[in-house]
């Protein structure tokens, strides 16, 4: 019988003084990460400001996106890596666990949402979002996301946002958290903004690669912007 996978979602932030030990802490995961037992894939990521997921570069906080080969691997992780407990030192720390509800796509070519443990169809839901936008395409999709952002910080049922990104320009995602999977079908397809952005990816071609994916966040850690959007 194969053990299914869950993912993990990771926010970190600091006080704006110590952003300099947050670009270190990018450098010295992307290091760290590869030697952690049971993890399977992983990426570390730059955020943009508070809950806009339009452009914009925080330098205080990080992110963090991983693949783990069983839950097992991934309470171990938390309650023996020193890595782990460096992150829960930081200035303010989030975690939750991911059970898949569905999705599609790749992220650099790899199928992370393969064997990940199903979820649940009740209660709140997470979303991730995230692209390569084609060069020639990027001042379009520029444009477009502050209209986008707007939305969703509007949007009822929203309990938290950010931007995330593997790279300043090009590599852009979001992550998101629902009270339930009716108010985020209501931001993604009565909301006029989103879907005149979807329609125009498609049409206009703005994506290299997509990913799209939605998950039951099954228990959580820590604080985001001084709650836990969980509780």
């Amino acid at each position: 019988m194969t053990v299914p996978r869950i993912a993990s979602f990771h926010l970190l932030a600091e006080p704006g003084w110590r952003a300099p030990q947050v670009i270190t802490r990018l450098a010295t995961d992307r290091l760290r990460l590869p030697r952690v037992p049971g993890l399977r894939f992983w990426r570390v990521l730059g955020t943009g400001r508070g809950s806009r997921t339009s452009f914009s570069v925080d330098p205080s906080r990080s992110a963090v996106f991983a693949v783990w080969d069983d839950a097992a691997a991934y309470d171990e992780f938390l309650a023996t890596s020193a890595l782990a407990r460096r992150w829960r030192r930081a200035g303010e720390c989030w975690s939750t666990r991911l059970h898949l509800l569905g999705g599609h796509g790749r992220w650099q070519g790899v199928d992370v949402l393969e064997g990940l443990a199903p979820g649940w169809p009740s209660g709140p839901v997470a979303v991730l979002t995230r692209a390569d936008v084609r060069f020639r395409a990027w001042h379009r999709f520029r444009a477009a996301g502050f209209g986008v952002s707007d939305a969703a910080i509007a949007a009822p049922g929203l309990r938290a946002v950010v931007g995330i990104g593997e790279a300043p320009l090009g590599k852009q995602a979001t992550f998101s958290v629902w009270d339930d999977a009716a108010a985020l079908r209501s931001f993604a397809y009565a909301d006029p903004a989103h879907r005149a952005v979807v329609r125009r990816t498609r049409d206009e071609g703005w994506y290299g690669e997509e990913l799209f994916a939605r998950f039951s966040p099954a228990g959580s850690s820590g604080t985001w912007d001084g709650r836990d959007p969980l509780a």
